[in-house]
């Protein structure tokens, strides 16, 4: 799959999971809070900063940055997926967030001025891209001189459990095939030493590099699989196209793999994210 042909599968992703990521919003945000406050705080955004978050999905870190700019600066919250796109511009309304503007973009072709925002935000984002150093460039490209880029992506399969399991689980039972080593997915930028390379090949001279962890949890193993068939992207799709029995099968392979992190009914998955700060 060339990377045009990765970027309309992958939209199509993420069109059809904007209505499971709208209804849980709130265990997402309460999830990713810790690393989307490390974000927001080591970007330090100052009032009348203009800003952009990229892979914005339904908005809220960036909302969280835009109140710190107050009326004299500005959001620009995007995302490839329409869907996205009008989720956030929804929540934005919801919550009273003014000074924010919505487009749909993708961040490896960004239709703005060269060092036109004073920060860039982007939360888990950059690694699911079809070409991550691509996007990068661009960054660099739209942040002003002195200007500051905050993002995270996620560590290492040993690391995170709960992005590792479900792969792992639906390629040995024979559902998927096993991706190709450096294409783009979840754990795609989890080499701390590759993504400090990546950073400098871009043009970012200075970086920090942080371990944030969290922890994934679910009331039962019913609440763990709505959110692999409702907000999981590429492995919701892949459930929703299994014929039923099979379904059926996976779900069962799921519900014996989560069982070594479940305490009574509960599952409580870990996971550490690379948080990182660069200009």
């Amino acid at each position: 799959m060339d990377n045009d042909e990765f970027r309309r599968a992958s939209k199509n992703v993420w069109d059809k999971m904007a209505r499971g990521w709208d209804v849980n919003r709130e265990y997402m945000w309460e999830t990713s809070k810790p690393v989307a406050e490390w974000m927001v705080e080591k970007l330090s955004p100052s009032a009348g900063h203009t800003l952009l978050e990229l892979a914005a999905g339904v908005g809220d870190t960036g909302f969280v940055a835009a109140e710190l700019v107050g009326d004299e600066g500005r959001l620009i919250s995007t995302d490839f997926s329409p869907a996205m796109v009008d989720g956030a511009r929804r929540r934005a309304d919801e919550i009273g967030i003014t000074n924010a503007e919505f487009y749909v973009m993708d961040a490896e072709n960004m239709d703005l001025e060269d060092e036109s925002v004073d920060g860039v935000l982007c939360r888990w984002g950059y690694m699911l891209m079809s070409d991550p150093s691509k996007a990068l460039k661009e960054t660099r490209r739209v942040l002003k001189s002195g200007g500051r880029l905050s993002f995270s992506v996620f560590a290492g399969p040993e690391e995170n459990p709960w992005a590792a399991l479900p792969s792992r689980t639906l390629i040995e039972g024979g559902f998927m095939e096993a991706p190709v080593p450096g294409s783009p997915g979840i754990l795609a930028l989890g080499d701390r030493e590759r993504l400090g390379s990546l950073l400098a090949e871009t043009g970012f001279s200075e970086h920090i590099i942080e371990d944030v962890p969290i922890t994934w949890r679910y009331r039962d193993f019913e609440g763990y699989w709505r959110f692999l068939t409702e907000v999981a992207g590429a492995i919701a799709t892949l459930i929703e196209s299994l014929p039923q029995g099979e379904q059926v099968t996976a779900r069962e392979a799921m519900q014996s793999a989560v069982s070594d992190f479940q305490t009574g009914s509960e599952i409580a998955l870990p996971g550490v994210t690379l948080n990182v700060l660069a200009q």
